[in-house]
């Protein structure tokens, strides 16, 4: 019995349990910035489908009155704030204070009364009031889309499992810089800590808006 059987059985039954949607859904996104859509950019990855898939999915929570959640990476000159992974990332002054690259994309840009957290860090819930916000509105349903998938989707889509949200990763709304990583991080995702949904299935849970 080879080594990849004998791991599948073990895997049988361990890794197979599922998420339901809640009663309130809102729409997170996170970092979808110029930083990883304008060609040169350090952070340049094939992000339009993303882009497109994720305007999409907006204009159907605003559709149904569900709340939508935008996170914007902001650092002050010199990257004080972002300590050791400003150090780690060079390329996260893309993020420095008055950049350019901040930018949300024409496509998908915030409109009156949406939240926009600021942050420092990969995981939108480190060092912001994302939880306790979501909390107060109801919230107990994340449709999650955002850049970079192996990056701070996946962190954002761990914290709030275990802030106690129930996490919906749209495969169609992330992308990452390399295939590669894309797929291995949604494949693990969706093993152990969120339930990765294509763009209907994430348009589903929106348009049950609010209940």
């Amino acid at each position: 019995m080879g080594a990849k059987h004998v791991q599948r059985e073990r895997d049988e039954g361990a890794f197979d349990g599922h998420i339901a949607p809640g009663k309130r859904p809102a729409l997170l996104i996170v970092d979808m910035a110029m930083a990883y859509l304008a060609p040169g950019s350090p952070l340049f990855l094939d992000g339009e489908a993303a882009v497109a898939a994720t305007a999409r999915l907006a204009g159907i929570a605003r559709a149904a009155d569900v709340p939508i959640v935008f996170t914007t990476v902001l650092y002050r000159p010199g990257g004080r704030d972002g300590g050791l992974f400003y150090r780690k990332v060079p390329a996260l002054r893309a993020f420095d204070e008055g950049s350019a690259l901040r930018a949300f994309p024409p496509a998908l840009r915030p409109e009156a009364g949406e939240v926009v957290f600021a942050k420092q860090y990969a995981s939108a819930f480190f060092g912001t009031s994302l939880a306790p916000m979501l909390r107060v509105e109801g919230i107990d349903t994340l449709v999650i889309t955002g850049f970079s998938t192996s990056g701070c989707v996946r962190a954002t889509a761990v914290d709030a499992i275990q802030h106690g949200f129930a996490p919906f990763v749209v495969r169609d709304g992330c992308a990452d810089r390399r295939p590669e990583a894309h797929e291995a991080n949604l494949f693990d995702l969706d093993r152990k800590y969120a339930e990765v949904v294509d763009e209907a299935a994430a348009a589903c849970i929106l348009s049950n808006g609010r209940t």
